[in-house]
């Protein structure tokens, strides 16, 4: 039986949805493309997908296997590859076809486009060069841990990648340690672990969430301490994409013993410049004052 609104007491009617046929704008179009649930593309993306006049993709295979679940047909068209790998030999490829009027249609290799991944030049030159650049806003890793996450929302930092060495990473930690705002972390799953004991070093009990596989049947959401998730995650690391997010940035209390502790391993490694500039920042001083005390440091050394 149907109530008022058309549905069932089994369920709700399937809806009809007709991907649309006409072609878009001449512009390049940057799709976002889902993050694990095929379901979570857009019917506008699907449109674009359908009609663009050319195709572009950080990995081909990826969007045309997206493209199959939902029926899309290449009709002869192809698709250009484009990723950090060939993006300069590409990249006149596409932008010649902007030129001759055609849409373009460009794609990651999940979520929003240009983010962690190489269309940044792209939309930069074709804007530059006179062309229209479009947003197909959709799935984003980022934005959906930051929802899930608990932590505030109201300013948030997004840094990207770590680097794999220690010593670039720890400096790299540094760069954004002292800023107030939920910090947003893509990390490896073998390396996770390594990032969060390389936090505990100063910040053990800074509130960290560690989003797994998000959007994806065994998705996982682990809230803790640095130092808490530190010791569940095993030697070798997770399994699966991975989001960290870090909370805001303990009070720190820094005294001149504080401060003299933390330039002295920095004193051996860096000039004194930068040394003073890592710890101000990492507390949140000015760095005039930091720099002073380094150079006494240093005299005292000498």
């Amino acid at each position: 039986m149907e109530d008022s609104t058309g549905s069932t007491r089994t369920g709700a009617r399937p809806l009809s949805v007709t991907i649309g046929t006409t072609a878009p704008e001449a512009a390049l179009h940057l799709v976002a493309t889902p993050i694990g649930s095929a379901r979570d593309i857009t019917l506008r993306a699907l449109d674009v997908l359908n009609t663009a006049d050319v195709l572009a993709a950080e990995d081909t295979r990826k969007l045309r296997h997206l493209m199959d679940i939902h029926g899309i047909q290449l009709r002869g068209r192809r698709i250009i590859a484009y990723h950090d790998h060939n993006a300069d030999r590409q990249r006149p490829a596409v932008l010649a076809a902007l030129a001759e009027g055609k849409s373009v249609a460009y794609a990651s290799d999940a979520g929003t486009p240009l983010v962690a991944d190489p269309g940044y030049r792209l939309a930069r030159d074709a804007a530059e060069a006179g062309f229209l650049v479009r947003a197909l806003p959709g799935p984003s890793a980022a934005l959906a841990a930051l929802s899930v996450s608990g932590l505030p929302s109201d300013r948030f930092l997004f840094v990207g990648f770590p680097p794999s060495a220690g010593g670039a990473r720890r400096k790299w930690i540094d760069s954004w340690r002292g800023v107030e705002a939920t910090v947003i972390v893509f990390e490896s799953p073998r390396r996770v672990k390594q990032l969060l004991e390389n936090i505990c070093e100063t910040e053990a009990n800074r509130a960290t969430v560690i989003c797994r596989e998000l959007t994806k049947k065994f998705e996982e959401v682990m809230r803790g301490t640095a130092e808490e998730l530190a010791a569940r995650i095993p030697d070798e690391g997770l399994r699966g994409e991975i989001v960290v997010l870090f909370g805001h940035p303990e009070p720190a209390v820094a005294d001149a013993d504080t401060l003299r502790a933390a330039l002295t391993g920095l004193l051996d490694s860096l000039p004194v410049k930068e040394a003073a500039a890592q710890v101000a920042n990492r507390f949140g001083l000015p760095r005039r004052d930091v720099y002073a005390l380094a150079l006494e440091m240093k005299k005292e050394r000498e």
